[in-house]
């Protein structure tokens, strides 16, 4: 059932309906006492009456038993049996009262028995001389409909004007409780695809605020990715406008030129355009995609060690056109909890800026280490020129490049690896590596514990041998 209204119909209606039966259960057998009481203070009056009676005038009867047939009054009235008894001599019954004892026992006092599968009354009654005793029986039966009959004329009035009436006034209360919900819906539902502000959370009930809180929270989330998305699209056409014109400017330089030398400079500069574009359009692509992935990928434990050589023997072509050295240090058997395709992204991204802006022959290293409080550390250290303090939060945004770098990078290289740090709860923090120059790239991971791998098992292959394995050649 998804219609909160039926739902709270129903709850209402079943705790009406419960109530009732208990009042109804609470009064028959309130209705029961009463008439109990009363009934056993009528017997006991009748038979204080009757052991009169026989006390005066029925001694003369002893030896012969006399049934009382006395006519009928009262329709409870034939319903009541009694028995005088002398000793062990019956000398008095009404008319329907067996011959015998009705009752084992004849302590005085008050009892239930069962005759003939019913269930009696019975009251017994000694005279003081303790020689005429009194057995008077009454049927439970006629209490109990007595008592039904009590109950339904007390409720059946109640009862047939509450019927109508209380599922009509639950409907009529339930809806208007739930008219600000309704309020709600149509506010959110009249709003266009632009109109993301706030609602209103004066007029809204209490009950109702958690949900309106939390819709102003997602519509706050939607406009700032929206606001970002809009920027990340005219940012994007504004980087992919400039490599495309050049493109068709040198296009149009090699379909003018009449030197053979002159057409194929400007072919080579086509080339290195749809290089540099290509790498461009991959880093927006990966950048694009992060977010929706990441919503349905499920987190890992990840062996960091090998994803880095992986992304080291990647680069290793790159890295060797600079005669760059690429050094992988620390613990083997660090693992985070992770996507191993995001921390690939991130790992390469880090590495491919390190070979980009370090000069020819100079080494980047790629260090794994544990801190103290056991969280997984990955440092990146280059030799090339550095950021300047100023220019250390800058190089974090979209498109950024640092001005007199030299460089045509994408300037996504970073923003990339920040946005996959943050979903991995990730601290990115940039640093001079040294006085002399260079960049440290630190990323701390949350912490796990220390997994060392057994003995017998093979160690991961070293980064040296899967670097040659890619690249022979790489200057080490």
């Amino acid at each position: 059932m998804n219609s909160l209204r039926q739902r709270l119909l129903l709850l209402l209606l079943g705790a009406m309906s419960l109530v009732l039966i208990v009042v109804v259960f609470f009064d028959h057998r309130s209705a029961r006492q009463e008439l109990d009481s009363l009934f056993d203070a009528q017997m006991a009056e009748s038979a204080h009456v009757l052991l009169g009676i026989a006390q005066r005038t029925l001694t003369e009867r002893i030896e012969h038993g006399i049934e009382d047939e006395s006519p009928v009054t009262h329709e409870y009235e034939q319903t009541m049996v009694y028995q005088v008894w002398n000793h062990q001599t019956l000398i008095l019954r009404s008319a329907t009262a067996p011959a015998t004892l009705m009752g084992a026992s004849t302590q005085p006092g008050y009892s239930t028995i069962t005759i003939n599968t019913h269930r009696w009354r019975l009251l017994v009654l000694w005279d003081s001389a303790h020689e005429l005793m009194i057995q008077m029986a009454e049927p439970m039966r006629g209490r109990e409909r007595l008592a039904r009959q009590i109950v339904l004329n007390m409720l059946f009035p109640s009862v047939a004007i509450a019927i109508p009436l209380v599922p009509l006034m639950i409907w009529v209360m339930v809806n208007t409780g739930l008219r600000p919900l309704r309020q709600l819906r149509r506010e959110v539902v009249q709003r266009s695809a632009d109109r993301l502000e706030p609602l209103d959370l004066l007029s809204i009930p209490f009950e109702v605020k958690p949900l309106a809180t939390a819709l102003n929270d997602l519509f706050g989330r939607l406009r700032h990715s929206i606001e970002s998305e809009r920027r990340f699209t005219a940012d994007a056409a504004h980087e992919l406008r400039t490599p495309l014109a050049a493109l068709r400017t040198q296009a149009q330089v090699a379909l003018r030129s009449v030197m053979e030398e002159d057409r194929h400079h400007a072919l080579h500069q086509v080339q290195q355009g749809i290089e540099r574009s290509t790498h461009l359009i991959e880093q927006l692509l990966t950048l694009a995609r992060i977010d929706p992935e990441e919503a349905g990928t499920r987190h890992d434990l990840v062996l960091i060690y090998p994803l880095a050589a992986e992304s080291l023997a990647f680069l290793a072509g790159q890295a060797e056109l600079k005669k760059i050295e690429l050094l992988l240090k620390g613990e083997t058997a660090l693992r985070i909890l992770g996507q191993s395709g995001h921390l690939s992204i991130l790992l390469r991204n880090l590495v491919d800026n390190a070979i980009r802006y370090s000069p020819p022959r100079s080494t980047v290293v790629l260090q794994l280490s544990q801190t103290a409080s056991h969280e997984v550390q990955l440092d990146i250290t280059d030799n090339g020129p550095g950021i300047p303090a100023e220019e250390m939060q800058r190089v974090m945004e979209r498109f950024y490049r640092l001005p007199g770098s030299g460089q045509q990078g994408s300037g996504l290289g970073l923003s990339i690896v920040q946005r996959i740090a943050e979903h991995h709860r990730a601290r990115l923090s940039l640093a001079a590596a040294s006085s002399q120059g260079g960049l440290r790239v630190t990323v701390i991971f949350p912490s796990l514990p220390l997994l060392h791998p057994p003995s017998s098992s093979p160690s991961p292959p070293s980064t040296a041998a899967m670097v040659e394995r890619e690249n022979p050649r790489l200057v080490r």
